[in-house]
């Protein structure tokens, strides 16, 4: 069992989450993630490890409310415990050898991309950040970004916050002012993703991505994390998460990352309808 130490909502859909696991805290690098199971009917799903604090063997994640399990996730306090916290999982992002790199975030994969990015500031490369999100009512971890970069470009589609605009628009931006990057992360949705590989392979410039396919068991056995590399089958958990962008075949990564939205729609209102079922006090 895994208690919960934190937990926190960074804004209306996402939640912060500390877990006391010393022994995944200990061995973590920046890229790698974790597979949880809240209850023995629990379905397992992974979240990337957003920090980890050795000194108290914590291990922090950052969660979108999108579904059942999630939502049952968002539910458990501060003293809670979870059944299973697997990790760490995947191969750490390859960030050696480079002085200057954009580290990208889209939404959530701005928690995801943290980690690369204070590594890369921590040993003393020239880190931008560009975050995008949706509309100021977003923004999470500004604060933290800051920190941990040389400057933060924050884009909003609506313009309510930063710049108006996409990330690609600040990338191409700073491109071509003559930010001289040697290598580009990119983290969140896999449109954005696609496009932010698009716009870096004009320029030739290195780009990595971290991909968010469909995973069950984490260890390459299931085959549901499959993706298309370079014309080759890829298994995410165990190959990745993190691959070159400009080989990625994005499309199929978007279909198949769709494929289970009707029946994911059934369990969240199952989970909806449970909820009025309850009393006051109860939990499920």
């Amino acid at each position: 069992m895994y208690r919960i130490t934190k937990k926190y909502a960074l804004n209306n859909t996402t939640e912060f989450m500390s877990v006391e696991a010393p022994l995944i805290a200990e061995k973590a690098k920046p890229g790698q993630f974790i597979i949880l199971r809240i209850d023995e009917v629990g379905e397992r799903i992974p979240l990337t490890i957003s920090s980890t604090n050795t000194e108290t063997g914590e291990v922090s994640v950052v969660f979108q409310r999108v579904g059942a399990t999630t939502e049952r996730l968002a539910a458990l306090s501060e003293g809670d415990y979870l059944l299973n916290f697997v990790g760490p999982l995947g191969k750490p992002t390859p960030l050696e050898g480079y002085k200057n790199v954009a580290v990208i975030g889209g939404g959530l994969g701005c928690a995801i991309a943290l980690p690369q990015a204070v590594y890369l500031h921590k040993k003393g490369v020239r880190v931008e950040l560009i975050a995008g999100f949706r509309t100021k009512e977003l923004v999470i971890l500004e604060d933290e970004m800051k920190s941990s970069c040389e400057d933060l470009i924050l884009m909003t589609d609506d313009g309510s916050y930063g710049e108006k605009g996409l990330v690609t628009a600040a990338l191409e931006r700073r491109i071509n002012e003559g930010a001289g990057y040697d290598l580009v992360l990119a983290v969140g949705p896999a449109i954005m993703m696609k496009y932010v590989s698009l716009t870096t392979k004009k320029y030739g410039i290195k780009t990595i991505v971290s991909l968010n396919p469909i995973m069950i068991d984490g260890t390459g056995m299931c085959g549901s994390c499959r993706v298309t590399v370079g014309g080759k089958v890829k298994f995410a958990c165990v190959d990745g998460p993190d691959f070159d962008g400009h080989e990625v075949d994005f499309d199929e990564l978007i279909r198949r990352n769709s494929a289970y939205r009707a029946e994911e729609a059934v369990k969240l209102r199952e989970w909806n309808c449970n909820l009025l079922k309850m009393k006051p006090g109860e939990d499920n």
